[in-house]
């Protein structure tokens, strides 16, 4: 644990922290587990692209080649193996919140502002009726939009936390007990499923639609 974690850790820790100062902990421990993540995987990809440029001059250097290899996929590897499950378990901590009392304690544009969510996105959402801290940082991906370009990439602290919670639940739960993630309610409900027929042919299903008229709502399937 880096001497900043343990900082941001030793604060969180105290007694009568606020909601606003404990979401802001969070945020930050989770940040730093993700730069560490990311200058580990930076010095792998190094590692491995010597393997690749030493590969001009095979035979001869197939041994240094497996051994950069083998170098990439270990380098700090205890390192990671320490930072997933923290991560995790805030990811575990924020998808299992009363995050509506947390939206209720900061107000919706307090939440926005300790997430960084651009005025134009939290018009949206909240019209959508993302309200709370797990629609606008994992559902919706929202956090730090006012300093990312691309609306479609997703990769906040608290989302990169509530990714490794899920990829742990997938990974841990037996096959059978898994929820079906395109159900409603599910994390990819409404996303379009490539089906694999008997005869091998892949058929797109589109989700279930809901139609509105005079005669009242029905389920058009698609």
């Amino acid at each position: 644990m880096t001497p900043i974690i343990h900082t941001l850790a030793t604060i969180g820790l105290k007694p009568g922290i606020s909601p606003r100062t404990n979401l802001i902990v969070i945020r930050r421990i989770c940040r730093r587990l993700c730069e560490v993540r990311e200058d580990i995987y930076d010095e792998r990809h190094a590692l491995r692209r010597q393997a690749e440029k030493q590969r001009a001059f095979l035979p001869f250097t197939a041994s240094r080649v497996e051994e950069l290899k083998k170098q990439a996929s270990e380098h700090r590897d205890d390192e990671l193996e320490a930072i997933r499950p923290v991560l995790a378990g805030f990811g575990r901590d924020l998808l299992l919140l009363d995050d509506e009392r947390l939206t209720e304690a900061l107000g919706f544009d307090g939440l926005c502002d300790l997430l960084n969510i651009n005025p134009v996105h939290r018009e949206m959402a909240c019209r959508a009726g993302h309200t709370t801290i797990r629609d606008l940082a994992f559902v919706e991906g929202l956090e730090d939009s006012t300093d990312r370009h691309d609306p479609d990439w997703k990769d906040g602290p608290l989302f990169s936390a509530c990714h490794a919670a899920m990829m742990e639940f997938i990974k841990e739960t037996p096959k059978h007990l898994l929820p079906d993630p395109f159900a409603p309610g599910g994390p990819l409900y409404g996303a379009p499923v490539h089906m694999v027929n008997p005869d091998g042919t892949m058929t797109l299903k589109r989700p279930d639609l809901t139609v509105h008229d005079a005669n009242g709502s029905r389920v058009v399937k698609r």
